[in-house]
């Protein structure tokens, strides 16, 4: 499989396959392509599988696209402006997601559920208490909200990072939760609470412009008419 990565700020990602080769991808993420592009829906796992991917964020049926009788190009673009990374996925690095990052991989890496070791670190953390998780290997491509920047963290080091700005990170780093220091601060500081503290070693992707963000700016413009 051969792709490129075309466009800003709505990237598309374009895969070339050889005769037989396979893609997945979540339901209503394919774009167009080529006419010998076959579509299976599945479960791809089982129903168990399939209800953890609902949960963490994504459809309950998967999509698989094959190339028959020859060459063939699928093409899967971005739902909101950003960033499209390709994300080499082995047994021995798999990979956590902020829910709905899952784009499109192919057929040898798997899509699961991630829960959070820290309960508090879900509830409060801002990343969710579920998150996806991409094992197995292949090739994943995932979306980013805004521009992704990489951080690799040595054992023990961290990053604080704010509420929703968390794209990915190494299934090796860990996750947890702090409160910002000083009452004025949680009270004024318009920073939240709590704040995400990620922890080597691994690498860590963080985004400039989370969803939520985004919503959270426009939304008093919409209730007000203006």
């Amino acid at each position: 499989m051969r792709y490129s990565i075309e466009g800003t700020p709505l990237p598309v990602v374009i895969c070339e396959l050889d005769a037989g080769e396979k893609m997945i991808t979540e339901r209503g993420s394919m774009s167009w392509m080529s006419p010998n592009m076959k579509m299976e829906t599945t479960t791809n796992g089982g129903l168990g599988k399939a209800f953890g991917r609902m949960f963490s964020g994504e459809a309950m049926f998967q999509n698989i696209y094959t190339a028959e009788g020859g060459n063939g190009m699928i093409a899967f673009a971005s739902s909101f402006p950003g960033s499209i990374l390709a994300v080499e996925i082995t047994p021995d690095r798999p990979v956590v997601l902020q829910k709905r990052a899952f784009l499109a991989a192919t057929t040898g890496v798997e899509l699961s559920v991630f829960f959070q070791k820290r309960f508090g670190a879900g509830l409060f953390g801002g990343e969710g208490f579920i998150m996806q998780k991409l094992s197995g290997s292949g090739i994943a491509f995932v979306e980013i909200d805004g521009h992704a920047i990489d951080y690799n963290l040595e054992a023990g080091q961290q990053l604080i990072v704010d509420t929703g700005y968390l794209a990915k990170m190494d299934a090796t780093c860990s996750m947890n939760i702090v409160a910002v220091k000083g009452v004025k601060n949680m009270l004024f500081g318009g920073e939240g609470i709590f704040n995400t503290v990620i922890s080597g070693p691994g690498t860590v992707t963080v985004q400039s412009m989370p969803i939520p963000s985004v919503a959270g700016s426009i939304a008093p413009y919409l209730a007000g008419g203006k």
